[in-house]
């Protein structure tokens, strides 16, 4: 099971609420950029609306993009439909800035990125602090004293993830070599598994034995090829440990399925308020997965290091540094 997950929906919750609603039916919409089934950051989405739907025996709209130019326009059609539109990945970013002014009754929460506007909610994550987690069993499992990272592309959302498991790695060993790519530098770096098992046999190649990939569906491509290749993976965003049990070494979970279901909650409970907020280990906002498909490659050794580094960085003893915070990382 994923550690300690229990309760994180409901303090997300409490930092969302605010002003009551009507009571007539409350109808949210959840935008997706691509495929809501893929095994990653959408599908978490999904799930968290489902959760929503089965506790309140309530309802919710969607609809799925497939490219840009359909973002603004997904969302006017949500709008004109619902009481609050989610959309749900960084790329909606300009297209909910533009849309909210153009519905200010209507609420927006903008999933992973900060947008602006009066009747826009902003939900954030502390990457970075699951990333230094993940990064240090990485290390802790390297034969070779080279690990890799493979990013989508390089958004500083990205290079988030990639500070952290820098961080995390080198708190281990101050010495590992950590191979760094970018898949591409579009969108498109989210969506080709070609081109991550493409990357992560180069860095098999170069020496690395275990690869933390945080590029959606590229991920994907990662995974397997480290199986093919008999060496380690990292998963990311849900619980990937079962895709390739005995490949992958953990997964770094972004709860957007708390998000989401908190989001809906607060809009169908008693209200919501603009804003930004950030989640990370504290708020159950992202975690390390451990379960039965990688209980054999965690060592007690290693759980017990690790936790107590989660148990650091949630009581502030051990601060991992937010690349966005200062546009570089501490460790190269």
């Amino acid at each position: 099971m994923m550690n300690k997950p229990s309760g994180a929906a409901g303090v997300l919750l409490a930092i969302l609420l605010a002003a009551p609603v009507s009571a007539r039916e409350f109808l949210p919409a959840l935008v997706y950029g691509g495929n809501k089934y893929d095994k990653g950051f959408n599908e978490m989405a999904f799930v968290g609306a489902e959760r929503f739907k089965k506790d309140f025996a309530a309802r919710y709209l969607e609809v799925q993009t497939t490219n840009d130019t359909q973002k603004e326009q997904s969302l006017r059609a949500m709008a004109r439909r619902a009481d609050m539109v989610i959309a749900v990945g960084v790329s909606f970013t300009p297209a909910v800035e533009i849309v909210a002014r153009e519905f200010p009754r209507t609420r927006f929460v903008m999933i992973d990125a900060a947008a602006r506007g009066a009747n826009v909610a902003s939900v954030l994550f502390r990457e970075q602090e699951g990333a230094f987690l993940v990064g240090m069993a990485a290390a802790m499992k390297s034969r070779s004293g080279s690990v890799g990272f493979i990013g989508g592309m390089g958004l500083p959302l990205i290079r988030s993830f990639a500070c952290g498991y820098v961080q995390g790695a080198r708190f281990v060993d101050g010495k590992i070599r950590v191979i760094q790519n970018m898949a591409w530098d579009t969108q498109i770096g989210f969506s080709d598994p070609a081109r991550g098992a493409e990357l992560a046999r180069s860095q098999f190649d170069r020496g690395a034995d275990v690869i933390f990939s945080a590029a959606n569906l590229t991920t994907l491509g990662v995974l397997q090829q480290a199986r093919d290749s008999g060496k380690l993976a990292i998963g990311v965003d849900s619980n990937q440990n079962g895709l390739y049990p005995g490949t992958v070494l953990t997964s770094m979970v972004k709860r957007v399925d708390n998000a989401v279901y908190a989001a809906m909650k607060s809009g169908k409970e008693k209200g919501w308020k603009a804003g930004a907020t950030s989640f990370g280990l504290k708020e159950g906002g992202v975690d390390w997965a451990l379960d039965a498909h990688n209980r054999a490659l965690i060592t007690p050794e290693m759980e017990a290091r690790i936790n107590a580094a989660r148990d650091g960085i949630v009581a502030g003893r051990l601060k991992v540094v937010d690349y966005r915070s200062r546009n570089a990382c501490p460790v190269s």
